[in-house]
């Protein structure tokens, strides 16, 4: 009768081991993406406090969507593997920023030090063309959104024959140094686990950024706040 009652009892203790183990993972997850939205928000205060070296505010006002990846990396030797996670937010047409996609960077030339060293990438879209793949998923800078590096300077000219060049304007920051960075061939694409985690459903780049799915909530609201400081909410004009 013992042996009987022994394999049951080893069952529940295993499911609930099992569990436990789960949502510890869980939290951790949930703790790794509240993370990735606090130095987000903290690079672009970073880069926005320095006027000589800032993105220019006229840039900031035009922005349409704003990215943010903070210490994407490169692998050894030179040789591809440059990765980093980060955030992406729209403008909506009130003016105020949409609660955020969780997304990935890959591929392309980021101008990275061999030997691990990462670096802070920030992206500014100027036009919808330049993150519509994004709704979807995926783009590809420089062929489905065309990419240049972005003037630098908070109180700097941008004239408007460069606005007209690119809908995407890249910066990128590495051992202080903060410059506009060209990143054709860099993939683009949204983080589904992590926007599953982080607002408790399976959304879509689209149901986040324009359908406005997403729940605000304080894990993503440190990189939202960076944005009300940094680009106010102000009606657009498209």
């Amino acid at each position: 009768m013992v042996k009987k009652c022994v394999f049951p009892i080893f069952l529940a203790l295993a499911f609930m081991l099992s569990s436990l183990g789960t949502g510890n993972l869980s939290a951790k997850s949930l703790s790794d993406e509240q993370e990735r939205a606090a130095k987000a928000g903290e690079v672009l205060t970073e880069i926005m406090g320095a006027p000589d070296q800032a993105i220019p505010n006229e840039l900031m006002e035009r922005a349409e969507a704003i990215a943010v990846f903070p210490n994407v990396i490169k692998g050894a030797f030179g040789i591809g593997g440059e990765y980093g996670k980060g955030l992406v937010s729209q403008r909506m047409a009130n003016g105020k920023w949409s609660a955020p996609a969780f997304i990935k960077i890959g591929g392309g030339s980021f101008g990275l030090q061999i030997g691990g060293s990462s670096t802070d990438i920030v992206l500014v879209f100027t036009d919808r063309s330049g993150y519509e793949g994004l709704l979807s998923g995926k783009v590809k800078l420089g062929a489905g959104a065309a990419v240049a590096a972005g003037p630098v300077g908070r109180n700097a000219q941008v004239g408007t024959d460069i606005k007209l060049k690119s809908p995407v304007f890249a910066y990128s920051r590495s051992k202080g140094l903060f410059a506009g960075v060209a990143l054709n061939g860099a993939v683009v694409t949204t983080d589904d686990s992590a926007n599953e985690l982080v607002y408790g459903k399976p959304l879509s780049g689209r149901e986040i950024l324009t359908e406005g799915k997403a729940p605000m909530n304080d894990t993503v609201m440190p990189f939202v706040r960076a944005l009300d400081q940094y680009s106010p909410a102000h009606k657009r004009t498209t």
